[in-house]
């Protein structure tokens, strides 16, 4: 039997996700949806629909990035 060439979503994951990770991942997924393929299109569309990082803050690309890299620990 083939392995696979993709990740089964979830896979990776020890539990299920939370309700903050789910609706991020909903808007990011709408946002590339609607075709927007750069780090500073998604962040300034997150802003548009009153997305916030984690601090309360506007998203930056830096602060995107950061928590991309923390939720995939």
């Amino acid at each position: 039997m083939e392995t696979p060439l993709y990740l089964e979503p979830m896979q990776t994951r020890d539990e299920p996700p939370t309700p903050y990770e789910t609706k991020l991942a909903g808007l990011i997924h709408a946002i590339f949806a609607e075709g927007h393929e750069t780090l500073p299109a998604l962040v300034g569309a997150l802003n548009e629909r009153g997305s916030t990082a984690p601090d309360g803050s506007a998203w930056t690309e830096e602060t995107f990035r950061a928590e991309m890299r923390r939720l995939g620990e």
